[in-house]
């Protein structure tokens, strides 16, 4: 071989060298992950666990930071934030897609609407959730999976064992028409509030009380400012896990793949820890001694039905009464009756 030519071949090796040293050296794709919850709640746990599937199984072409406790983005400012593409992924509770203009999401908001977590999956890993989430494309959002938060209860500074003890209370609740509804037919006032603002609001009186999962409750120390908490497990609150579409799909397909596979097991470990933290921060709450927990009676319970089951007609309308009539289908409850 002629001297030039094996320079010619050492120079070319070492071009492909450089470009190969060149592609490892890429930095990481930075994904924001924002939230409004405590770290130590199921949706903290879970985010955490999503940082270290996505970089395990990227092989580090990816980094997750995740924002807890509203340290970026408010209740209210963070949709607009994924939208604009400053974060790229959130975990917002259902209901705060009813305000982006996607009133469907509001059906999770209905009143004993699921029985247990069987029937709630039904609808959240199934068809119909899938098509729920399929609506945010327009509004340059992708939507990736649910998880679960828990069953919501009634908390006041007053014995509550029937509806008649809410009328009156100014109850703080996310913002939703179907939540509002809920208040007011239980003769409540219903206070939309950002869920950063609900301790001192509770501790200051502004409001009478609330609706939520035991782990909210427990972490964010709701139960120091509440003197009852009454198990009605009304309500369902559950989280879309979004990113902002043009992101999503400018990831390259294997990326994409594998994040897809880390969202899936995230969801798993979120859906199973958030029963396992409710459970856990219920007997916290009861051990703390400073909250009174009461477990209604089920003729007080069926008295709760029916006063918020006619809550679903009203709002058949506004959620979409094809949406609804498939939820029936999928649970059982064939109609909005006791």
């Amino acid at each position: 071989m002629k001297p030039w030519i094996g320079l010619f071949c050492l120079a070319a090796l070492g071009l492909v060298g450089t470009v190969g040293s060149a592609a490892a050296a890429q930095p990481p794709i930075v994904i924001k992950f924002s939230h409004v919850v405590a770290a130590d709640t199921p949706k903290g746990k879970a985010s955490e666990f999503f940082k270290k599937r996505a970089e395990a199984l990227t092989g580090g072409k990816v980094k997750v930071e995740v924002y807890a406790n509203s340290t970026l983005y408010k209740d209210k400012e963070e949709l607009e934030a994924v939208q604009l593409g400053v974060v790229q992924m959130l975990a917002p509770s259902l209901a705060k897609f009813g305000p982006l203009g996607v009133k469907e999401f509001e059906v999770f908001d209905l009143p004993y609407i699921f029985a247990d977590y069987t029937e709630l999956h039904r609808i959240t890993q199934g068809p119909v959730g899938a098509s729920i989430l399929k609506k945010l494309e327009s509004k340059g959002i992708v939507g990736l999976a649910y998880w679960d938060n828990g069953f919501k209860s009634f908390s006041a500074n007053t014995p509550i064992h029937t509806p008649a003890d809410l009328k009156g209370k100014k109850l703080r609740i996310q913002s939703s028409k179907v939540l509002e509804e809920e208040v007011r037919a239980l003769g409540g006032l219903p206070q939309v509030m950002a869920f950063s603002e609900v301790y001192p609001a509770l501790q200051t009186g502004v409001v009478d009380g609330t609706e939520n999962p035991h782990s909210n409750m427990y972490t964010q120390r709701m139960h120091e400012v509440q003197k009852y908490l009454t198990l009605t497990e009304h309500g369902y609150l559950g989280y879309a896990v979004i990113a902002n579409k043009k992101f999503w799909d400018g990831l390259p397909s294997d990326v994409r793949g594998q994040l897809e596979q880390a969202m899936k097991e995230s969801t798993a470990f979120a859906n199973q820890i958030a029963k396992d933290e409710n459970d856990r921060s219920l007997e916290a709450i009861r051990k703390s001694g400073k909250t009174q927990v009461y477990t209604p009676t089920k003729e007080e319970k069926l008295a709760f039905r029916k006063a918020l089951l006619p809550v679903h007609r009203k709002m058949e309308e506004r959620v979409g009464r094809e949406l609804l009539q498939s939820i029936y289908r999928e649970t059982g409850l064939h109609s909005a009756r006791p």
